[in-house]
């Protein structure tokens, strides 16, 4: 989801756009290879799918998978869910940049995205995101099942219909927004099983409390940004953080106990019940700091402890 500073500095001084094909000029007048401006521009699709992000996701989505087949795991239904899930995240993040790109623009965190810094045109960005979108489902119906297919596609609907409007209507957003981001691990329970179990619902429950915390502490970074954007983020409507405060001390005491639950049922062992706990009162104690000391500092010290079991709990705000 961070925009590739580095990657989009050597572009700005080389010349290269999204529109050449075989060779641009550099800044200083030298001619920079065709081999170089491909590799550029398959960067700037990446960046457009957002694909460190979605990486995450499709983490959970095998975790997901993996947590509910246990021994009777596939390797083949694995690739199918996670290559299938890829492809509608890619579709979702692409749609979510088209949508925003003018409030994108007017954001330091997100002006040199490819849309609004003029890197990809809007028709190829569409395209893009379609074609993605009807080739993830597609693959999700024909090599998992229908039911995956369909928890896919409510992902990257809830997620432009609800979430991405009412970024600039509501506070609440948040919540909203918090939905399609747990559904990942949903769909590799139902990759195994073909229905939705407790335990699909478990992890749901999981990994959309997780998100909330983590999406106070980039809110709480990057508040002035998005007022800038007109974005209706907690830390906008209440810029003290006595709010975001609050309620990222009362969701982590909530994500505490439900991740201790598959311990409790038996179905996670000691090693997960001591990882559970020493995390998740870790990520409180960072919390309670930031509560205290309302700073960048202690936000962004919450948001590194939080990104500890991001690698295996979920994505990250858009």
């Amino acid at each position: 989801m961070k925009s590739t500073g580095d990657h989009q500095d050597w572009l700005a001084t080389s010349g290269v756009l999204a529109g050449h094909t075989s060779a641009a000029s550099s800044g200083d007048g030298s001619e920079v290879s065709g081999g170089t401006v491909f590799l550029a521009r398959v960067s700037d699709f990446l960046e457009l799918a957002k694909f460190r992000l979605s990486i995450l996701v499709l983490v959970v989505t095998a975790a997901g998978y993996c947590y509910a087949a246990g021994n009777a795991s596939r390797l083949m239904t694995l690739v199918h869910v996670v290559f299938g899930t890829a492809l509608v995240a890619f579709a979702a993040n692409a749609a979510n940049q088209i949508i925003e790109r003018e409030f994108d623009a007017t954001m330091m965190r997100t002006a040199r995205r490819p849309i609004p810094s003029g890197r990809i045109s809007i028709i190829e960005a569409t395209l893009f995101s379609v074609m993605c979108g009807l080739t993830g489902f597609a693959y999700l119906l024909i090599f998992v099942n229908a039911l995956a297919a369909s928890l896919a596609l409510a992902t990257l609907v809830i997620y432009l219909t609800a979430y991405t409007p009412l970024k600039r209507v509501t506070s609440l957003n948040t919540l909203v927004g918090a939905i399609p981001g747990a559904i990942p691990p949903m769909i590799g329970v139902v990759a195994a099983t073909g229905r939705l179990t407790a335990d699909a619902w478990l992890l749901f429950g999981i990994l959309f409390i997780w998100q909330l915390p983590h999406f106070f502490s980039i809110a709480w970074l990057y508040r002035e940004d998005y007022e800038r954007g007109g974005y209706r983020m907690l830390s906008v409507v209440d810029p003290t953080g006595l709010a975001v405060s609050i309620q990222s001390i009362g969701f982590m005491l909530g994500l505490i106990a439900v991740s201790l639950i598959p311990a409790f049922i038996g179905n996670a062992g000691l090693a997960y019940l001591f990882a559970a706990a020493t995390l998740g009162y870790g990520l409180l104690i960072c919390v309670i700091r930031f509560a205290a000391a309302r700073s960048s500092d202690r936000a962004y010290g919450a948001l590194r402890v939080d990104r500890i079991p991001s690698t295996f709990d979920g994505p990250a705000s858009c």
